[in-house]
């Protein structure tokens, strides 16, 4: 009896040193979701000015119901086998290139997504259990961003994002120092 109160104390000790970083690891993964979500439709979007896309845009919103569907699913389809051939990178020892191909798909699959939801969402919206399925995913959602926005980890990757933008927004000292000289070599007579 002894042995399984001792397991179970090491069990908790290791479920509470092992919380904290998947929970912050969640935590910037539903950040960078939720804000990367409308950014990168939106960037998918401006391709679509060049008119080949333009055109494909218009057949994908125009595509009815079963079909739009198919095409919703299409990024994860696509994306399975690569992520499993990063897998099986890391798993031969290419550790960073896996990793860098399993961002970069997630970055990608996203951004896919993203467009292809804008583009089917009416249609989709004609399908009743799609509805239902869609109107309990954003609940839900709204019930884990409330749990998550209380959470620390959230609140240190919110900080850390907002640290990051904070940053980009600022002008380097290299770019201070660049803008200085060219200052005064227009000044120059």
């Amino acid at each position: 009896m002894r042995a399984r109160e001792t397991a179970a104390q090491g069990w908790r000790r290791l479920k509470r040193v092992l919380t904290w970083p998947l929970a912050l690891l969640a935590a910037l993964i539903i950040l960078f979701e939720e804000y990367a979500w409308d950014e990168l439709s939106a960037a998918l979007g401006r391709l679509a000015a060049w008119p080949p896309l333009a055109a494909l845009e218009r057949r994908i919103a125009a595509l009815p119901p079963w079909a739009a569907l198919a095409i919703f699913a299409l990024p994860a389809a696509l994306l399975l086998p690569v992520k499993l051939a990063a897998l099986f990178l890391i798993g031969r020892g290419h550790a960073l290139l896996g990793v860098l191909i399993i961002l970069l798909a997630k970055v990608g699959g996203t951004a896919l997504a993203a467009r292809l939801f804008a583009l089917t969402r009416p249609t989709l919206m004609q399908v009743a259990w799609f509805v239902r399925l869609y109107n309990g995913f954003v609940y839900w959602r709204g019930r884990i961003f409330e749990r998550l926005h209380a959470s620390a980890p959230w609140r240190l990757a919110h900080a850390l994002a907002g640290f990051f933008r904070r940053g980009a927004q600022r002008p380097s000292f290299w770019s201070r120092l660049g803008q200085r000289l060219a200052r005064r070599w227009r000044r120059r007579p």
